[in-house]
């Protein structure tokens, strides 16, 4: 019997249950993972909430990322994948697929091998956060050396993932947070500066940082109000990258200034990457270079047993944390 968490109507971490069930077995191009960490992340929290870019389907399980052992494989699939340690990637419905479990079945499409340096935990913490900021800053973005970048929201594990990728590509990072308590790790983490929103004005702090310039490239999940003061720090012919919409208020779109700048305002998903084979390939080849290389290395902000699974989830939903929230399996 597998332990598979799921949920039966929509609501916060408190519609979460961890129920026994019979595993079928892997079909055609899947795999039986056994699991040994969990990495959480915002999209299954709105999942849940039902208000994440498709709806569950109730009894819904969800969860994109995890680290473990293949078990078994199924008709077509290379068993040269039995035993390897991998973690799955971002690529598929969470309709179809849920990897919060002690025993899952993952599509083989979705799997890579983690260098070997990397803890379960960590390996269930590269792929959502490296291959969005990828996405975004290099494959769209074009990120320059030696240009500054916004990074909102920074002390999630996408915008640390921002965090690392923009020094490790010479440019400069100007990380946003809410939080006066995490400007100090936020710069220790690699941050070239960092505007607290709570207490410093955003457009006169970028105004100051890049002498009056703006900043050409944008990587953003907040969205609603705060789009048109990221259209005010813009540049002429800047990028705003949309990447979600952590505000949850309606998100105007900032015509005027947009027209006055030319402005490209963009929506994106890691799954814009990952649906095209050749990009998807590029992608995952950057990361986990750079992975080996001990360039990128995840930062975990707290775990949590699979037992407390309604805890990480609450711990994710309270925004305190800096970096990744994973869950552990123990057999």
């Amino acid at each position: 019997m597998a332990r598979i968490v799921r949920f039966h109507q929509l609501g916060g971490p408190e519609v979460l249950k961890i129920e026994e069930m019979d595993l079928r077995q892997p079909e055609k191009g899947e795999v039986r993972l056994q699991v040994q960490a969990i990495g959480l992340n915002r999209a299954e929290s709105m999942f849940m909430h039902g208000s994440y870019l498709e709806d569950p389907k109730l009894p819904a399980t969800l969860g994109y990322e995890a680290a473990g052992i293949v078990t078994a494989v199924g008709p077509g699939v290379d068993p040269g994948w039995l035993n390897k340690k991998v973690s799955t990637i971002p690529a598929f419905s969470m309709n179809k697929y849920g990897m919060v479990g002690d025993e899952v079945i993952a599509p083989v499409y979705s799997l890579a091998e983690y260098p070997a340096e990397l803890t379960p935990a960590e390996a269930t913490s590269i792929w959502m956060q490296y291959l969005t900021a990828y996405g975004a800053l290099i494959e769209i973005g074009k990120v320059k050396k030696g240009e500054f970048v916004l990074i909102t929201a920074a002390s999630s594990s996408v915008g640390l993932a921002a965090v690392t990728m923009v020094k490790a590509e010479g440019a400069i990072s100007i990380a946003t947070t809410r939080t006066v308590d995490k400007r100090d790790e936020l710069l220790a983490l690699g941050a070239d500066h960092v505007i607290v929103t709570v207490e410093e004005d955003l457009v006169s702090r970028v105004k100051d940082i890049t002498g009056g310039a703006g900043v050409r490239l944008i990587f953003d999940p907040v969205a609603g109000p705060l789009l048109e003061t990221l259209a005010q720090v813009a540049t002429a012919r800047g990028m705003i990258v949309e990447y979600g919409w952590l505000s949850e208020a309606p998100t105007p779109y900032p015509l005027f200034t947009a027209l006055s700048k030319w402005l490209d305002i963009r929506a994106y998903t890691v799954m814009e990457i990952v649906s095209i084979p050749e990009k998807f390939e590029e992608g995952k080849k950057y990361v986990i270079d750079r992975v080996k290389s001990g360039v990128f290395r995840p930062k975990i902000a707290k775990t949590f047993r699979f037992e407390d699974v309604v805890e990480a989830y609450r711990y994710l939903e309270s925004n305190a944390q800096i970096g990744k929230v994973v869950v552990e399996v123990r057999g």
